[in-house]
């Protein structure tokens, strides 16, 4: 007789979620945090841009680091809007579930499939945005970088949650080696080493650029 792997028991009672849950939770809240801050400047910046494409910015240090000239490209405005507004729309829509889940709210199954399929897309969009900095428009912007190491994280706890609750459709073969993998914080170790080698990208594409 096969052992089936349980998710965590549908409700955390009162006194807030689960043990194994908890920490995820927290940085969901931290990391979707920074993200909305960073989406904030970003949007005051696209906001200036739009009256002065000459306007300069704190964060544009050099030819390398500078947000005006990321904020200036097409990339900086996909959907016809500034980029940024999504983080403003998305982030507290995060926040507020990490609130919830941080009392103890146990979400529907199929919200946070949702919000997973959600975030995946803006983690998808945020790597593309990157990948369009680095090597089309040859320069990167610092609150972008946060919105993508942010992203990342978020990402990563927020999957951490739902495979541990059991609210994705995942292989009955591959549960438990998930469930083992985020238990064990392997996922968060891949999260850091992924985030290093983009460090050691960009040091290696631009050098001493980068810092002078």
């Amino acid at each position: 007789m096969t052992t089936r792997t349980q998710p965590l028991p549908p409700s955390a009672g009162p006194t807030g979620p689960p043990a194994t849950t908890r920490g995820s939770w927290v940085g969901m809240l931290v990391w979707s945090a920074a993200s909305l801050v960073a989406s904030f400047v970003l949007a005051t910046e696209a906001v200036t841009l739009a009256g002065d494409q000459d306007a300069a910015f704190t964060c544009d240090i050099n030819a390398v680091v500078s947000c005006g000239t990321v904020g200036s490209s097409w990339q900086a405005s996909v959907f016809g809007f500034p980029n940024a507004f999504l983080g403003l729309v998305s982030e507290p829509v995060v926040i507020t579930l990490a609130v919830a889940g941080l009392a103890g709210v146990r979400f529907p199954r199929w919200l946070m499939l949702a919000a997973q399929v959600g975030y995946t897309l803006g983690l998808a969009l945020a790597y593309w945005l990157l990948h369009q900095a680095v090597f089309h428009i040859g320069a990167v912007c610092p609150w972008c970088l946060l919105v993508t190491v942010a992203t990342t994280f978020v990402f990563v706890e927020m999957t951490r949650i739902n495979v541990l609750m059991g609210n994705l459709p995942l292989p009955r073969a591959a549960r438990p080696l998930l469930e083992k993998v985020v238990r064990h914080r392997l996922d968060l170790l891949a999260a850091v080493v992924w985030l290093y080698g983009i460090f050691l990208l960009l040091v290696v594409r631009y050098g001493d650029a980068l810092f002078t």
